[in-house]
């Protein structure tokens, strides 16, 4: 069987047209120790009935992921594909923001980074974390997230941006930079990893299936709690967030990384759905934004509740932004590995 899969990843290479260098392939799923590996729950029930706000039905299983994507799972994608970075996957903030930049900017002055640095020259760029590589990814844009979904459908190959790494696949993006070319992208049919839909982020948010008898219902949070949660830095303690209320959950990092609040799952075992950064959803808002759900550590309660929903343009990168992956219930299966390689309660704000 290991031979098996072996050849079918070669093939997948050869196919692609894209070099792999031997001892140097990522797997974001299988990150080194200390580190969060992608991870995805079930989110079953399907044919469940909206909320009141419209959102949250999905007629079939999919998955979500359990955690946001993270600054070291990026920069595995990063050093796979930017060496020059034609499609611009990074951007300097990664490297500045936290909690240097955004430090000052709070009035706080520190010294010591987390996210991602950039060195060398365009060409032969490399990537490295810094500091803690659990915090969730920030100012990924709505186009980086679906490049990012592009290139864990084709394999996680090594090569430029391209067809076969970053702009065929779930998405065919081929160069989409703009605003208008990025809100012309839509999901391609048979979608291995992609960016949820705004009733796929939804569902796995706020919904529980064992509520209202077992006939399913919605929480207002995406702590299964219908009331605000709290915002201390708790391990243990339940119905837990990273948001603002009065103060910082930690006013020295702001972030907190990914799965900190173990007792604070979604009904479908998903962490972060509220507050630590925003993340993106496919809807499209008014032709010219994408979604975006669940508050950030900088917002207040209101923005972790299932009636707010907020927006921006596709290019937009910002120190309160990330995104989470969502798949198909069978994601990463070699069928489709191969396949894809040869292939009103809303209160919306603009970001411009």
């Amino acid at each position: 069987m290991r031979g098996l899969i072996a050849s079918l990843a070669g093939l997948v290479v050869v196919v692609a047209g894209v070099a792999r260098s031997e001892g140097q392939v990522p797997n974001v799923f299988n990150m080194p120790a200390g580190e969060t590996s992608l991870q995805f729950v079930t989110v079953g029930n399907p044919g469940n009935a909206a909320d009141s706000t419209g959102y949250g039905a999905v007629p079939y299983t999919y998955r979500m992921g359990m955690y946001d994507v993270t600054t070291a799972q990026y920069c595995q994608f990063l050093n796979a594909v930017a060496q020059t970075d034609t499609y611009g996957v990074y951007y300097a903030g990664m490297g500045t923001d936290f909690p240097n930049n955004l430090g000052v900017n709070l009035g706080n002055s520190f010294s010591a980074n987390i996210g991602i640095s950039q060195s060398g020259s365009s060409g032969s760029y490399t990537y490295s974390v810094m500091g803690n590589g659990n915090m969730p990814v920030f100012d990924v844009s709505w186009g980086d997230a679906a490049r990012f979904c592009n290139w864990l459908q084709n394999g996680q190959l090594s090569g430029p941006e391209g067809n076969g790494t970053t702009e065929t696949g779930a998405y065919t993006l081929n160069g989409a930079t703009s605003i208008a070319a990025l809100m012309a992208v839509n999901r391609n049919a048979g979608a291995t990893y992609f960016i949820p839909s705004e009733n796929e982020w939804y569902k796995a948010a706020y919904y529980d299936p064992t509520l209202n008898g077992g006939a399913g219902a919605y929480w207002t949070y995406p702590t299964k709690s219908n009331t605000a949660p709290s915002n201390v830095l708790s391990a243990s303690g339940t119905n837990n967030a990273n948001y603002y209320n009065g103060g910082y959950s930690d006013p020295t990092n702001y972030l907190t990384p990914v799965g900190y609040f173990a007792g604070s799952p979604g009904a479908y075992g998903t962490y972060d759905m509220g507050g630590d950064v925003w993340q993106w959803n496919e809807a499209n808002i008014g032709g010219s934004e994408r979604g975006v759900r669940s508050g950030s550590f900088g917002d207040d309660s209101g923005h972790l509740a299932s009636s707010f929903g907020n927006a921006g343009y596709p290019t937009y990168e910002s120190a309160y932004v990330g995104f989470r992956v969502a798949g198909t219930p069978e994601p990463g299966s070699i069928t489709l590995l191969v396949a894809g390689a040869i292939a009103g309660l809303v209160c919306w704000r603009r970001w411009r």
